[in-house]
Order: C-alpha cells, then structure tokens, then sequence
C-alpha cells in the first residue's frame, strides 16, 4: 500500500493543528514527526511535549523520525507521547538491536534509517526484526533540499533485499521528493513517501491530492 506522510517541519506552527486536518482529510494516512537534537544533525525541531499536544488532537498515525544521538535513551518518552511507528538512525544508536527490542516491548512499530552515505547492506542483519526501513534521500536535519538521485539505489536494494528474505515491508523515502520526482521514488520500491513543503506550501488539499493520484497510478 502506498502511504503519503506529510512531514511538519515544513508546516506553518501558528496554524499548525488546522493544517494537519487539512492534510488528513485529504487522503494522508501518516504524519511525519522529525525530531533533531542539534548533535546528530546540526538543527534542533521538536520533541515530546509537541507529539503528545498533537495526539490529543488527531488518530493519524505517527510516523516519529529520531535524528538524535543515542536514541535509546528517549524511546520510552517517545512512546509515551503517542509515537505509532519510532524510527531512529543505525548510525545514532550504540545497541541497535536492543533499540529495536525496547521499541518493540513498548508495543510500537519499529524502523530504521539510513543517511545517503551509508550502505543499504548495513541494515540486512535487521530486516527481519523492523516495520519499516527509512531510506533518506537527503542529508538529513534540513528541510528544502533536492533529492539525491542516487539514493534511490538504496531503496531498489533494500527492496531486493525484503523480497529475498520474503517480507512485505514498508520503505520509507525522505528528503526532496516533489510531485515531478515521486514517481521514481515509488518505481524504485518505497511505499512510504514523505513530504514537507510540496504539501503544506499552498493549498494542503489540493497538493496531497495530486501526490495521492501520482501513488494510485503507482500502485
């Protein structure tokens, strides 16, 4: 099933509760939460005090992406504030299976990511134990940047990867996707499309809707 989830970093934070209905009631079935820390990544965003005042505003679900060092620490936090899916980076944690374990024991759904620069072979070992597989296709901690074509290999790769050990597994892409450049996205193997500003830049309703069309005549 191919899923559009609106990351809110490109969202305006005055209006931002009316502007994830609005998202919602055009057909998104996730919404994308990035959380930084200013030490993985060079930004700081939000964190749990912000997730659970949206929980108790909406039932879509929450796709939360940890760009933070040593994301083992917050999981239960996370979980806590209403987190449906916590996705952190292999190369943030210092215990990745025992991350994915204790996503897991909190009665989550589990991904993990991986930066342009690191080999979609580093997550094979995990596939098996997570929901989800999030390929970034920027370098993650900015908003607004072009997509880098040649992550989309990643994806093809994790795809081949999930079908040779038979799972049906989500893939998740993030960073630069556009209404001229998801349907690549989607040819190479995810599912899962993540996208800020091309969504709430305009009219929410109508840019999700076109992206919905693109990912029906993908499916």
């Amino acid at each position: 099933m191919n899923i559009l989830a609106p990351s809110i970093l490109a969202a305006d934070f005055w209006r931002l509760g009316e502007q994830i209905k609005e998202a919602e009631n055009a057909g998104a079935r996730y919404l994308h939460i990035d959380v930084m820390d200013g030490l993985f990544v060079p930004s700081i965003s939000y964190g749990m005090p912000v997730i659970a005042s949206l929980r108790k505003y909406t039932d879509i679900f929450f796709d939360v992406h940890l760009m933070i060092e040593r994301p083992e620490r917050y999981v239960k936090e996370f979980a806590e504030s209403g987190a449906d899916l916590i996705n952190f980076h292999i190369e943030a944690s210092e215990d990745v299976e025992g991350t994915i374990r204790r996503i897991r024991s909190l009665g989550k759904k589990v991904g993990i990511t991986i930066k342009p620069s690191t080999s979609a072979r580093t997550l094979e070992p995990y596939l098996k134990q997570v929901d989800m597989v999030l390929v970034m296709t920027v370098e993650p901690g900015f908003g607004g940047q072009k997509l880098m074509l040649h992550c989309l290999d990643k994806v093809r790769e994790v795809r081949a990867m999930a079908q040779q050990k038979g799972l049906d597994m989500d893939i998740e892409v993030d960073g630069g996707i556009r209404l001229d450049n998801v349907a690549l996205a989607l040819k190479a193997g995810a599912n899962v499309i993540v996208t800020g500003s091309a969504v709430f830049n305009g009219n929410i309703a109508e840019n999700a809707g076109r992206f919905l069309e693109i990912m029906e005549d993908s499916r």
